[in-house]
């Protein structure tokens, strides 16, 4: 059914990957899919506060994100399913767009939380992720 699947978590927020992880993790394992698991590492906004931080810091922090990515992906990712690492840095939902397109995901699967007032205003990443995405996405529910 899907032969490549984009998983996108937020290693520091449980809520983001709780529900979502184990329906991919299923999906992988009836597709014979391969997952590509993505997570973010924001921006830091603006240029001024960027240069606070010394020339190595984004390399060594970019390094260990990927370490923890590995380290989450042995942790709850079974052994059969093939995993690719990906680590974005930016926007959240720009970077998910990115990769799958880069990926030719024909899946993509985040997770969400129950909207409140500010993701009504503001636009939660994952509506942004549906209405962009070029392929399908399926929205795991907190």
């Amino acid at each position: 059914m899907y032969k490549d699947i984009l998983l996108a978590v937020d290693l520091v927020h449980e809520s983001s990957w709780r529900k979502s992880l184990p329906e991919t993790v299923q999906i992988a394992q009836t597709s014979g899919s391969r997952i590509h698991l993505l997570t973010v590492v924001p921006d830091f906004g603006s240029s001024l506060v960027g240069s606070f931080f010394p020339k190595e810091h984004a390399a060594k922090l970019m390094e260990q994100v990927r370490q923890q990515l590995h380290a989450f992906s042995e942790k709850h990712i079974p052994e059969d399913v093939p995993v690719q690492h990906i680590v974005g840095h930016g926007s959240a939902y720009d970077e998910i767009l990115h990769y799958a397109r880069e990926t030719k995901c024909d899946l993509i699967v985040i997770g969400s939380h129950r909207p409140e007032m500010q993701d009504y205003l503001l636009g939660p990443t994952a509506a942004k992720v549906v209405r962009h995405a070029k392929c399908s996405v399926l929205v795991v529910r907190e």
